[in-house]
């Protein structure tokens, strides 16, 4: 088991070197963004290659591609759109200045976030790998399922929402509020949660000692979309570009979707 997370972290390390030395060149880090969904995917992928296959190891696997590779193709086109993350500007605005660019881009943005990426994908590469052929679905895996697609549902249709809201002229400076933003001002990051955690259900399905090891996993990808560089970080800068954002926060739940508070 460790000689095949062996091989998956090499692989990633391999990878994040190539991106790495791309953000160099063209002096921006941001696309790294689309390669945390796209990276998980891999990293499921060359766990399901090692593995024995059951049809546990192959549910992982699609669960685990299915949200990869949409998060990865939506913030990949974001960001052709768009260009620089400011939240990545202002991070290595000094090193920049500073001529430090490059170190600073790999030991701040691109390592970290392959140790990060491994770590919160270890439910699906665990799953995976300690999956036998045979092993029966189970209840918990139907509520892994479950609640996975719960998760997918918020993500895929509270990106959509929020993209043709943004793609109207008539928006720009405006807060977005309707739809599922209606009932939580996060519902993209609230249904990466909901995914997450179902994976590592189905995960716990494969075997208690997986969930046991793993379960950091989803617990760190949980705090981070909301404390630390998720819907935190995200705000700073709503309440500078977005004059009703502070309003909107007071009605409007800030995770878990709830009705709106009325206003007043």
């Amino acid at each position: 088991m460790v000689d095949m997370l062996l091989v998956n972290a090499v692989i990633l390390v391999a990878i994040v070197l190539v991106l790495w030395a791309i953000s160099v060149k063209i002096d921006d880090v941001s696309f790294i963004d689309a390669f945390w969904g796209t990276g998980m995917a891999l990293m499921a992928f060359t766990s399901w290659l090692q593995a024995e296959r059951g049809v546990l190891a192959n549910l992982l696997l699609a669960m685990t591609a299915a949200w990869g590779l949409r998060l990865g193709i939506y913030l990949i086109r974001r960001w052709s759109a768009e260009g620089e993350d400011k939240r990545y500007e202002r991070m290595l605005r000094k090193d920049r200045e500073k001529g430090r660019f490059a170190f600073a881009a790999l030991t701040k943005i691109w390592l970290g976030q392959a140790v990060l990426l491994f770590l919160v994908s270890s439910p699906a590469q665990l799953g995976i790998l300690s999956s036998e052929a045979g092993q029966p679905i189970t209840a918990l895996t139907m509520a892994g399922v479950a609640l996975y697609l719960v998760g997918i549902i918020f993500e895929w249709v509270g990106d959509w929402q929020l993209a043709r809201f943004k793609a109207d002229p008539a928006n720009k400076g405006q807060v977005m509020d309707k739809g599922l933003w209606r009932y939580t001002r996060h519902p993209n990051y609230f249904g990466d949660a909901c995914a997450w955690w179902g994976i590592w259900l189905v995960a716990a399905s494969v075997s208690w000692e997986v969930a046991l090891w793993t379960v950091a996993g989803p617990l760190f990808l949980t705090f981070t979309l909301v404390k630390w560089s998720g819907a935190a970080l995200l705000e700073k800068g709503m309440k500078h570009t977005r004059p009703g954002y502070e309003e909107y926060k007071r009605r409007t739940s800030a995770f878990i979707p709830l009705p709106p508070k009325k206003s007043g």
